[in-house]
């Protein structure tokens, strides 16, 4: 059953969406075939390939474990993307948000993994 959004979602959401605007960020100036290129990676790889039971709709049916992945992926270029692209006082709170939303994504996982 999907989940009720709550907390965690917020927190997943967010994430995402500072992975979504940092990474073009740090990719463009080297590449911007690349910053629209992660850009379509990060928003759609979520988009078509999901576990059944954890969204509504699923285009391409998944593992768990692919889902947590893709979540992992966010994370990590949201991170990382944060410190290359914006001022170190960002880049900590993106990194704190990221670090809280691995907390509150744990139920979540293992959920997915069974």
């Amino acid at each position: 059953m999907p989940e009720k959004a709550g907390i965690g979602s917020a927190l997943r959401f967010t994430t995402e969406l500072a992975a979504w605007i940092a990474t073009p960020w740090a990719l463009a100036p080297h590449s911007v075939v690349l910053a629209v290129l992660s850009v379509i990676a990060l928003i759609g790889l979520p988009t078509v390939f999901a576990t059944p039971g954890d969204k509504r709709q699923v285009i391409v049916a998944v593992p768990g474990i692919v889902t947590i992945l893709l979540v992992v992926l966010q994370l990590v270029a949201a991170v990382a993307a944060s410190w290359v692209a914006w001022a170190s006082v960002v880049a900590v709170v993106v990194s704190v948000l990221a670090a809280a939303t691995v907390v509150t994504e744990i139920p979540r996982w293992r959920r997915l993994l069974t």
